[in-house]
Formats: structure tokens, sequence, C-alpha cells
């Protein structure tokens, strides 16, 4: 055989085995796509099993519920031997929030609330410093991230909830969503029962709506879950809107009651109704609350949200969820933004910049 025909063959042969190779990579690749495509169109359809557990479930085919009992139980012992650096720094974070924010005489409802508002509220503030950007898209779905970035997705804020729970021997569960899209927790309170609270939900607007919830209430916010192996949530007692229930003469009363609280920059509040609400004035009712909402809703300074609830009488409850969106306080007043603007032009001015390479600004 010729040179030239061996080069050729060699080159043919080369070829060749880069074309397998790279079909067999195409065919692995297309076949975690596909199986990928068949998890999500089985979940979405409700073919995929729900797995009856709470943790090592993973949400959003992305994000694991992990345990954190060891880290909690080191906590109540004292004996840290067992942990490792990462479970350290997460304890050492997870104590100094709770000296920050529990006391001793503080009821568990007392306690749970406050967790809530850290997660949903307290977690956006900086002292400062600069937030922490997580390096990699994981870095928010756990205690130690949570509480060291100031941010998390959904199975971050149910897991860090939970861990603060325990730490204080309150029950707590972490509850996922049958699609395994989202997570929550489960919260057992003084009164023996159980209260689904969703900080991840709240925390764009955080005022209660998803805190300490019965089934009913949950399930009417769009969340679903596996009944038979989750414990039923039956709690009223601590269910913050209905803690603040206000009688009012009836449905008619409505848009004053709302403008009073509103005036008072309440958050949560709830109505019953001293003249009890007829089945032929049901359609009236629903109007009234829509129509309210519809108009106080232009409003680029108020968020307002509602539902009807029952209480542990069986009454109608109107409850109110409010977000007032004020100016923050680490937001620039024009006066500073315009020394700011002015130090900046003054440099660029100094250097020729507009001159060189010209600016409208």
């Amino acid at each position: 055989m010729s040179k030239r025909n061996k080069k050729l063959a060699v080159a043919a042969a080369i070829m060749l085995l880069v074309f397998t190779f790279s079909t067999a990579v195409m065919s692995v690749v297309m076949l975690v796509n596909q199986q990928n495509v068949n998890k999500m169109i089985a979940v979405y359809t409700g073919q995929y099993e729900d797995p009856a557990q709470e943790d090592d479930v993973v949400i959003a085919q992305n994000y694991t519920i992990k345990s954190t009992t060891h880290i909690s139980d080191a906590y109540k012992s004292g004996d840290t031997s067992q942990l490792d650096d990462r479970d350290k720094e997460t304890l050492a974070m997870a104590k100094d929030v709770l000296k920050e924010i529990i006391k001793d005489d503080m009821t568990q409802f007392e306690k749970e609330k406050a967790v809530y508002e850290y997660l949903t509220k307290g977690m956006k503030a900086t002292t400062g410093i600069l937030t922490v950007i997580a390096e990699t898209s994981n870095e928010n779905d756990n205690p130690h991230d949570v509480l060291k970035n100031r941010s998390a997705v959904c199975v971050g804020y149910a897991t860090t909830f939970r861990l603060f729970m325990q730490m204080m021997d309150i029950e707590c569960r972490v509850v996922h969503n049958t699609s395994l899209s989202h997570s929550w927790d489960l919260v057992k309170l003084d009164d023996g029962c159980w209260y689904h609270t969703d900080c991840y939900m709240d925390n764009s607007n955080p005022n209660y709506k998803n805190f300490n919830m019965d089934d009913t209430t949950c399930r009417n916010l769009s969340h679903d879950w596996n009944t038979a192996y989750f414990e039923a949530a039956t709690g009223k007692k601590y269910n913050y809107t209905l803690m603040s229930c206000k009688e009012i003469k009836d449905i008619y009363a409505i848009p004053k009651a709302v403008m009073e609280a509103v005036k008072k920059k309440k958050e949560t509040f709830s109505f019953t109704f001293k003249d009890a609400i007829k089945p032929e004035e049901e359609k009236f009712a629903k109007y009234m609350v829509e129509q309210l909402e519809t108009m106080m809703g232009g409003s680029e300074k108020l968020y307002v949200s509602s539902q009807w609830m029952l209480n542990d009488k069986g009454q109608y409850v109107l409850c109110y969820y409010m977000t007032y969106n004020t100016t923050s306080a680490d937001e620039l007043t024009e006066k500073e933004r315009t020394k700011i603007d002015s130090k900046i032009s003054t440099i660029l001015n100094q250097y020729k910049f507009y001159d060189t390479y010209g600016n409208d600004y």
C-alpha cells in the first residue's frame, strides 16, 4: 500500500473513531435528557410516585431536603465533637440568631413567629457589608448557606426554619408537594395541633398570609401534598390572621373597616360579621371584596390580597394581607444621589472622558 493510501486509511479510521465516539456521547446525552423529560412529564401528570418520606427528597430536580437533626442534637447536648467544620459553623450562626431574636419567657408561638419574621424580613437586611454572593446555584438550599449568604430557595427556607424549631424543642417537619417542585414546614405548637408555615411564599410579601395555616387554608393557597403521610394540620388558635380578628356589623361595613386598618398600617387583619352572611348575600359579599381590592390595587405603595376562611366556630372570616411599599432606609435620598453624581462627573471631566468618548448623561 502506498504512503498516500496509508495516510488516507489512518485518517478514515480516526474519523470513524471520532464519529463513533461522538455518536455514543450524543446517545448518552439524549438518553439523559429524555429521562429528565419523561420524569418531568410523569411528575406533572401525576404518574410519578411521590416518595412517602421527609428527607432526601429532591425538589425541582436540583435541591435536596437534608436532615439537620445532628446539628440540633449537638446544640441541645452541648457536644459538638461529631460535627464537621461546616456543621459547627452552621450551629454557631444559628445560635447567634436565636440569641438575637429569642427571649426566655417567650411561648412556643412567639418563638416560632420570631423565626418566621427573621426568615421573611430580617434576612434581607445587611449591616455594613455587602450580601455574600453564592458561588453555585445550590448554595441557598441548606441552613449553612442560607444563614451565611442571606438568601434561599424554598428548600433553604424550609430546612432552616426546621433547624431553628428543633433547636428549641418544637416539633417540625419539612413538607414537599406532590409535583416535587416546592417545600415548606409543618410545625406542632403547644395546643397539640399542627400548622403549615411557608416562609418562602411570604418572603416577597411578609404579611403572615402563609403563616400557621390549617390544611384547608394551605390547600386554598395552591399547596398540595401527601396527606396520607404528613400529619393533618387542624390548628386555628395560632393562625395569625384569625388572632387579629375584629367583629363588624355586616358586609357593607367592610370598606370603612379596611380603610381604618390601612390607616394604622396593619399588615394582617380579619373580620367576622355580627349580622351573619345569609346564602342570598354571598354574591354581594364576594363582589364587595373583589371590587374593593380592584379599586385599591392601583396604588404602587400598597399590595392588597384577601381570602375567606372559617374559624373554629364555623363563622365566615374575611382575612386581609397588606404589604406597604415604603422607601427603604438603605435607599439614597435625591440629595445624596446628586452629591455622588457630581463627584463622578467631576472626575470624568478631569480626564476629558466626555470629549473622548461622548456621553449625554
